[in-house]
């Protein structure tokens, strides 16, 4: 639950119930778009300025970039510009991208910017581009999700949960046997996704491992229909477009499957759809929230905990260093004698302890954000007019700013390639340097919510791995590869390495 998990983009795009199955002829829709796309070629063309860079062109090429390969496209985009700021169209939709410091600062601080509304459009997750009201608010929705959100993850709850989410690693690790090789970005991103699981749903769902791997794939089907057509042509009847209705569909069935047994059950239980059915929420509500907690927990902290893996297993001082605190920590608040195992062991470490007592940990984290987190936050002006560095941002004009501009800024960050967490500390503090030097947490008006959670989730899977396992970095031949990974930065929901496989090869060490 990284970055944007102050309102997940996620729980809008979970299609109408009433609209699955609804098939339209081929043929009207594409009349209508070729329609859309000759009034936005035409009609809607873009004016000169000195102040912006004009991507100008036909508007579904422009964009097709945007939507395929986002990373390359700002990046060229911004060096084509000179670091300016530039726009381009999404159809009838205008898009300005905004750079440096004060366009940062009114992205993030000015109230007119909607990031609800800034993603419904933009994401190319949703099951249509159709324009929304301008003259809404926008705002409901975000507050009644982090509303909810903060409800779920109450202090009290997450430390009583915490032995839970323990046990529930212990069990999914002893699956890979005492030694072998796993793949990071299977393997523990199943971790993060089986806990955050057990902090949105129930124990009934959570305890069932075909039911989760079956909500695993329809997530990543749905992710596999996120195409530059089917974002750009969504009226076009084609296998992305079926491929996304489908794993709607699967998904709502599953969720909703759990939610009628909690709604049935003869009493009600402190899981997550419990507090919600308590709350007066609807099935649908219900739905969208734990869909939304899902979604941000697996395409944000599963995706950091396995870089954060991989970064330690390339940084020997690093690792040596959160290990040594790891172990302060069990020295601390276990006993010592104890011969339990670790995973109960480290459950009774309160949850004060797990938030304060790792700060080279935190570091580590927060070092490991700043290269993944790399994509556009996105908002919609949804009220005033609104100028930035003398551009105009007219009411209903979008816009995106590239995370990379700060976190891969040489004139914030010394060597930003590099990876040094303790650039963040006292004495030097680079990310200081510019008003929000640094937002992968979110920034200004958008905090993450559960920031909070996600660390606690990336600390217990470091937890285990280091003080149970011995593991090194290994490429397909079981040697320390020549070249060490690198996050692909146009995929911003897995951030897989590019190149060849990565793999964590271990052996389990502690009984």
């Amino acid at each position: 639950m990284v970055s944007n998990v102050t309102f997940s983009p996620i729980v809008q795009f979970l299609p109408d119930p009433s609209r699955w199955g609804v098939d339209p002829s081929p043929i009207p829709a594409l009349l209508a778009g070729l329609a859309v796309i000759l009034t936005s070629t035409f009609l809607l063309r873009s004016t000169k300025s000195d102040k912006v860079y004009d991507l100008g062109g036909i508007p579904v090429f422009t964009a097709w970039n945007f939507f395929k390969n986002r990373f390359d496209f700002f990046r060229d985009h911004i060096r084509k510009s000179g670091g300016r700021m530039f726009r381009f169209r999404v159809f009838q939709h205008r898009v300005i991208v905004v750079t440096g410091e004060q366009g940062r600062k009114i992205f993030l601080n000015d109230k007119s910017l909607d990031m609800g509304e800034g993603y419904k459009i933009l994401s190319g997750r949703g099951p249509s581009l159709e324009d929304i009201d301008k003259n809404a608010d926008g705002s409901h929705d975000a507050r009644s999700f982090i509303n909810r959100l903060l409800l779920l993850l109450r202090k009290d709850r997450v430390a009583d949960v915490l032995p839970v989410l323990l046990d529930d690693l212990h069990s999914r690790m002893l699956d890979w046997g005492t030694k072998g090789k796993i793949n990071p970005f299977k393997e523990v991103y199943d971790l993060v996704f089986q806990m955050t699981v057990r902090m949105a749903t129930c124990r009934e769902l959570a305890e069932d491992k075909q039911a989760i791997q079956d909500l695993r794939k329809h997530y990543f089907d749905m992710e596999q229909s996120r195409t530059p057509v089917s974002a750009l042509l969504p009226w076009f009847p084609g296998p992305a477009k079926k491929l996304k209705a489908k794993a709607s569909l699967d998904l709502y069935i599953l969720v909703m499957k759990y939610v009628t047994m909690r709604r049935k059950a003869g009493a009600a239980s402190s899981d997550p759809i419990d507090i919600l059915i308590t709350n007066g929420d609807s099935d649908e509500v219900i739905i969208g929230t734990v869909m939304g907690i899902i979604f941000a927990g697996i395409v944000n902290t599963g995706v950091t905990a396995c870089w954060v893996l991989l970064y330690l297993g390339s940084n020997p001082k690093w690792k040596e260093r959160v290990m040594k605190e790891y172990n302060v920590l069990v020295a601390n608040h276990t006993n010592a004698l104890s011969t339990e195992p670790l995973h109960k062991r480290l459950a009774s470490i309160p949850l004060n302890a797990w938030e304060d007592e790792l700060p080279s940990v935190d570091l580590v984290i927060r070092e490991t954000l700043r290269f993944t987190v790399s994509g556009p936050f996105l908002r919609r002006n949804i009220q005033k007019d609104i100028v930035v560095d003398g551009v105009a941002i007219k009411r209903g004009d979008f816009m995106a700013y590239p995370t990379f501009e700060a976190h891969m800024n040489p004139d914030i960050y010394s060597n930003p390639d590099s990876f040094d967490p303790d650039r963040y500390l006292e004495g030097r503090e680079e990310d200081k340097k510019e008003t929000f030097g640094y937002v992968a947490w979110g920034a200004g008006r958008h905090p993450c919510a559960g920031m909070k959670i996600a660390k606690l989730e990336m600390k217990l899977v470091l937890a285990l791995m280091l003080l149970g396992y011995n593991y090194d970095i290994v490429d397909e031949a079981g040697k320390y590869p020549d070249i060490l990974p690198e996050p692909d930065r146009n995929d911003a929901t897995k951030a897989q390495p590019l190149g060849a496989p990565c793999y964590l090869k271990f052996e389990y060490v502690n009984k």
